[in-house]
Order: structure tokens, then sequence, then C-alpha cells
């Protein structure tokens, strides 16, 4: 292989391995991320990789980790075959709970507020 190719990109800066940090920390914790909504009431930590922000926002270790670095790595998250699929399937469990149970009910007011940006990114 030629390295002085123009043509020849860096694995590390393919999309797919941009997104790798969602699939790893979504592997085991997306079906008890999304039956806590189901039921009405999150338990457990997964916001920041779940319903992912804009890089900034937050100042914590996961919160810039996770975060979303502009509108392009926003748009292949939600193109990506596994994570969009996802993103749509726990926001539309999150909206079809009953009515009089609120965000901030279900995930309280801080994580409330992180999935309100979520979704204004995306």
């Amino acid at each position: 292989m030629n390295s002085h190719n123009p043509n020849t990109q860096n694995p590390e800066s393919t999309p797919q391995n941009a997104l790798d940090r969602f699939l790893k920390a979504q592997e085991t914790i997306y079906p008890q991320a999304l039956k806590e909504i189901r039921s009405g009431r999150k338990q457990t930590h997964w916001i920041w990789y779940i319903f992912p922000q804009l890089k900034g926002l937050g100042h914590s270790y996961n919160a810039n980790y996770y975060g979303i670095a502009d509108v392009e790595e926003a748009r292949q998250y939600l193109n990506h075959p596994v994570l969009g699929a996802r993103l749509h399937e726990i926001t539309r469990a999150l909206l079809l709970l009953p009515e009089g149970l609120s965000a901030e009910s279900i995930l309280g007011s801080i994580d409330a507020l992180k999935v309100r940006s979520s979704m204004t990114l995306f």
C-alpha cells in the first residue's frame, strides 16, 4: 500500500470509526435504556450516548466524549443503520408514554434538558 496515495483514508477518520464510541457504549445498555423509558422511569446512567447532544453543552467527561462535533457528525449518526434506528425507537417510546408523564418526571430535570438539546440537534 502506498502511504503517499492521497486517496488512502486514515481508518481513524472514517465516519464509522467516529461513531464506534456510541456503538460500544450502547452495546449492552441500550435494551435497558429502552426498558426504562417504556416503564416510565429512568434508573441508570446512559443519557450521553443514547441521546447525544452537541459537544460543548456539558462539562463532564461523558458530555465531552459523547458530544456530537458538528452537523455532519449528527447527520452521520442519524443516518447510521443502528444508531439512527435506536434514536428513532427510543424517542418514539418516550413520546408514546401516557399523557401526563412529562420528560422531567421520567428522566429528571437535568436529563430532560439533555434530551431536549439532543432533539434540537437531530
